[in-house]
Order: structure tokens, then C-alpha cells, then sequence
């Protein structure tokens, strides 16, 4: 095993294809970047972190604020993400089939449980959140929706990778991988490992390696197509025996039983 893996885009220069648009690249890149992480950027941050000079940077940044994708603080010196950010990522999640046909199965499943529900997405190295609903308990974890996270840190991203062949996995995810917590698997081999025993059991578990004392189990959508949908469950350690959340996976299995059939009729629409 390499061990090796694409570049992030969103820790550095991103990878360009032929014929690629410069500018259009290097303002897919400010979004990306700017959507990592919750905290604003100055322009020196990104203009290293993505390799551009500041002048070029300062260019896109200013035609960008004008149009609503950015914003600058008080200062004018931080940006972070502008409103149109927003109505596009709602926009894709509200037109999104997946989303609507689980909606109903996510509403059960949380009266279920009681618990934090979420379903996630692959994408690329990462898991993006695209529906959840809440605890009904007092303490509860932070989550939203739109949020990414590394798949190999998290129970979604790990039953979506088990859907994958080990050389696939190998080339999805950025090497080496990033510790979230002291419990986050980096190593390539136990990574591998652990996805063996994903799919052996049919569901990923997440032993705080990605918030610490908060355990989850996630199951893989088969339809309409295998590793690209996980539904999961995320509880604090405090009320998560093994027996509570073995429950939890039997429930979230049942669940995707549930929406299979009807993600399957999206193959054929």
C-alpha cells in the first residue's frame, strides 16, 4: 500500500484539469476553502494556503463581495461566505431526491430513537451532511447541515468507504490522514482493517473519533447506487452502552431496508 493520495483543495493549491479556467478555478477554490472551516479568513491566510498571489486573490475577492458570495467583517480585512453561498447550498439540498424520499424515514427514525440523525454524502475524501433532526434529549452534539467531515473520521464516512474496494479507498482519501481525536484511526493498515469489519457486520461505528465522548453507528444506502448515501445515529458516551447502540444499528438498518426501494426507482425515472 502507497499510502499516498490526492492533494486537498481545500488545505492547498487545488488540482486543475486541462483546459481548466484560472480564475474560475481560483474562485471555486476561495468557496472551497471558505466553507472548511466556520472562522473567517484574511486574505494573507488564503492567499497562502491556496498559493495565489495576494493581488490576483484581493481581485476575486473584491468582484466576489460584490455579487454576495462573500463577505468582509468590519474591518474589511476577514471574509467569510456570503449569503448566495447560502441559497445555493439550500438549493441543491431542497432539490435533492435522496433528501426528499428519506425525509419521512429520518422523521421516524429520530421519534425512534430519540437521537441525533443525520444523512450523509461522499464526496471526495470527505462526508457532507445533507439532512438531520434532532435529539430529543438535553445534550445533544453539534452538527449541521452542509457540514464536511474526513469520511475515514466518522461511522457515515466509514460505511460509505467499506462500499469501495481497498485501491478506491486508498485513492479517495488524503494520506497521510488527519487525527481529529486521540481515537481517529490514521494508520493505513488498521484503517483497512476497520473497514473490513464494517462490512462483515453490515454497519461502521465511530468510538469518539471524531468529537470525543460522543459514539455513532451509520448504515450505507444501497440504492441507487452503493458508497454514496449513510444514514447514522450519534449519541454522548454517557447513554451509549454497546447494548444501546447495537439497537441503534438494528434500527438504522431497518431504516435503509425502508428507502431502498425507493432510491431504486430513481435508477429508473
Amino acid at each position: 500500500m502507497s499510502g499516498q493520495g490526492r492533494q486537498n483543495p481545500q488545505g492547498g493549491a487545488s488540482e486543475r484539469g486541462a483546459g481548466a479556467v484560472k480564475s474560475a478555478s481560483r474562485t471555486l477554490d476561495v468557496l472551497e476553502l471558505l466553507s472548511s472551516a466556520p472562522d473567517p479568513r484574511t486574505l494573507a491566510e488564503m492567499a497562502v494556503l491556496l498559493e495565489v498571489p495576494k493581488s490576483s486573490l484581493h481581485g476575486i475577492l473584491r468582484t466576489m463581495q460584490a455579487r454576495g458570495w462573500v463577505e468582509a467583517d468590519g474591518t474589511g480585512t476577514r471574509y467569510r461566505l456570503g449569503v448566495r453561498a447560502l441559497l445555493t447550498g439550500t438549493a441543491y439540498v431542497d432539490g435533492d431526491d435522496i433528501v426528499a424520499i428519506t425525509a419521512a424515514i429520518l422523521d421516524r427514525l429520530s421519534e425512534e430513537t430519540g437521537e441525533t440523525v443525520h444523512l450523509g454524502r461522499l464526496d471526495g475524501p470527505d462526508v457532507v451532511y445533507l439532512a438531520k433532526r434532532e435529539s430529543t434529549h438535553a445534550v445533544r452534539l453539534y452538527s449541521a447541515v452542509g457540514r464536511r467531515l474526513p469520511a475515514h473520521a466518522t461511522a457515515l464516512g466509514k460505511a460509505l468507504l467499506a462500499a469501495h474496494d481497498p485501491g478506491e479507498v486508498d485513492r479517495r482519501l488524503n494520506w497521510p490522514l488527519a487525527s481529529l481525536t486521540p481515537t481517529t484511526i490514521t494508520d493505513p493498515a488498521e484503517l483497512h482493517a476497520e473497514l473490513e469489519r464494517v462490512r462483515a457486520r453490515g454497519y461502521a461505528a465511530d468510538e469518539g473519533e471524531n468529537t470525543p465522548d460522543i459514539r455513532c453507528v451509520a448504515v450505507a444506502l444501497a440504492q441507487p447506487a452503493a458508497g454514496v448515501n449513510a444514514l447514522s445515529c450519534s449519541v454522548p458516551r454517557t447513554r451509549a452502552s454497546d447494548e444501546r447502540m447495537a439497537e441503534l444499528a438494528g434500527a438504522l438498518r431497518r431504516a435503509a431496508r425502508d428507502i431502498d426501494p425507493l432510491a431504486q426507482r430513481l435508477r429508473t425515472t
